[in-house]
């Protein structure tokens, strides 16, 4: 028995040519037919760092009765030079969210997973408690199931009010222990009422989880926060319009 959610999201490798770059978590999500991974942006393209990839690859399930069979599933970031990649922006300038589609006839068959939908986003009229339970489904440092090639789940709270752009910037804050390999997972809420359009994943999509946020703090005497920044998963909505 596999908890649906689990085949939401699947290992990103990061690749320059033949050269391993970098690991991560991305995660699927579908609208109007059209099949779309989900990461950071900075998993993408990241200046900072001098982190340029050009192809992305992940691990796919390719027989629904045996979980240990898997393949790799390589994906392009550029065609003819140009970025085929997706990324978002608002007031407040860049979000560090990017999504690239799936051709589907691409997909080796059977290709098993699962996908987020609109279905899936919270209803703006909705309230998310502070200090609520949530989920952060990822692969930190890389570390999973090797054997299932399932990702791992870490709880969360919400630590900031949801809704609210904390200190003006697209995201909220959540309290977990979040290591890198985590950029890109999926922020998930349980739904309360199981919507029939949601399928067998009765969870909602909160947001995208990015990266841990840190203060100027005395290394010896004082602990990380212990807070992330996870964008809100509205933007996806924007990112997959035609």
């Amino acid at each position: 028995m596999i908890d649906p959610l689990l085949l939401t999201t699947a290992r990103v490798a990061t690749f320059k040519g033949t050269l391993g770059l970098t690991n991560a978590t991305g995660f699927f999500f579908e609208r109007d037919r059209r099949l779309f991974l989900v990461t950071s942006r900075h998993v993408m393209f990241d200046e900072p760092t001098a982190h340029f990839p050009d192809r992305l690859e992940i691990e796919l399930h390719i027989d629904p009765d045996n979980m240990v069979r898997s393949t790799g599933f390589s994906i392009p970031l550029y065609r003819d030079c140009k970025a085929i990649w997706r990324q978002g922006a608002d007031a407040a300038g860049k979000i560090d969210v990017a999504m690239i589609e799936i051709d589907y006839a691409a997909l080796p068959q059977p290709a098993v997973y699962r996908a987020f939908t609109p279905q899936h986003l919270l209803d703006s009229a909705a309230h998310v408690e502070i200090g609520g339970s949530l989920l952060v489904i990822g692969f930190p440092l890389g570390f999973h199931d090797t054997l299932h090639h399932m990702p791992v789940a870490r709880r969360a709270g919400l630590a900031s009010s949801f809704g609210l752009r904390f200190q003006g910037n697209g995201y909220f804050l959540t309290d977990a222990r979040t290591h890198r390999g985590t950029s890109g997972a999926p922020v998930v809420l349980r739904a309360t009422e199981h919507d029939p359009a949601q399928g067998d994943l009765p969870w909602i999509l909160l947001g995208v989880h990015s990266s841990r946020v840190d203060v100027m703090r005395d290394l010896k005497l004082d602990e990380a926060l212990g807070l992330n920044c996870a964008w809100y998963a509205d933007i996806l909505m924007t990112l997959t319009q035609r």
